[in-house]
């Protein structure tokens, strides 16, 4: 079993024993067993599953950290919802604003280009999420 934990600067998301997780990392999706190597690893906006109790369970998260150390993942997100939690109205309005800033990447500066893709990730995968897929 790993000790799962998910932070975001305002509440504790989760704290539970799992089976197993897969998370968004920068450099594609990881996943995460029991007595896994040591790993810090930078988290890119997606969907975040892991396996307890026999179910697979599904959070949205944004960017942040992961370290994996002796058996227990630490997750740190600005922000991280269960389907439940995800206002898909909202996120498809987030969506076509980055979509729109992503159309006009020639006009605006280079860091609002990434920021605006980073959005279109989070909008996307919270949309999806909440429509159960």
């Amino acid at each position: 079993m790993l000790k799962l934990e998910i932070v975001t600067p305002e509440r504790r998301v989760l704290d539970a024993e799992v089976e197993s997780v897969t998370i968004p990392t920068a450099s594609g999706e990881a996943g995460i067993l029991p007595h896994h190597a040591p790993l810090i690893s930078a988290i890119k906006p997606g969907v975040m599953t892991y396996a307890a109790k026999g179910g697979q369970e599904k959070l949205v998260v944004s960017a942040g950290f992961v370290e994996v150390n002796a058996d227990t993942v630490s997750v740190l997100v600005d922000t991280a919802e269960t389907p439940d939690e995800i206002d898909a109205d909202a996120a498809r309005l987030t969506r076509e604003s980055a979509e729109k800033a992503l159309a006009s990447a020639g006009i605006v500066p280079m860091d609002d280009a990434e920021a605006a893709r980073e959005g279109l990730e989070h909008a996307t995968a919270r949309i999806n999420t909440a429509a159960g897929r």
